[in-house]
């Protein structure tokens, strides 16, 4: 299996105030739960992949890729599992990365505020985009 667990550290206290300035804390009213099954091959290469959300009312919906990271606050690392099954095409999984560095573009504004470095991001994306023919 492809399972890529790639630790980075970042200086973030001068962004920290802005996510607690932005989210405040609340009690927990309710859990839920997002699953993730990986079929695998002998040599632990993934067939397939399907995730569930509860509250998404997602069940068993099959995904050729799935990027997911973790933030670790006590040791300030980010813990990523990448997987993506034989079948996903090349041309594919580049405007699937597409997708997420624009999403990501997205998320940081809306976790940071910060609307200059957003548009950098974005940027970017239009970049990728144009070098890799999807726009």
């Amino acid at each position: 299996m492809r399972i890529f667990l790639k630790t980075q550290n970042i200086n973030l206290e001068k962004n920290n105030s802005n996510f607690k300035k932005n989210h405040s804390i609340m009690s927990i009213k309710h859990k839920s739960e997002i699953n993730i099954k990986v079929g695998l091959d002998e040599n632990k290469v993934p067939e397939e992949l399907f995730w569930s959300a509860d509250d998404g009312e997602i069940k068993d919906m099959e995904a050729k890729a799935l990027l997911l990271s973790v933030w670790d606050s006590a040791n300030r690392d980010t813990y990523k599992i990448n997987l993506w099954t034989k079948e996903m095409p090349v041309n594919e999984m580049v405007q699937f990365f597409h997708q997420t560095l624009v999403s990501m573009a997205d998320t940081f504004e809306m976790a940071t505020s910060d609307d200059k470095m957003s548009a950098t991001m974005r940027d970017f994306c239009d970049y990728y985009a144009d070098k890799m023919g999807i726009k």
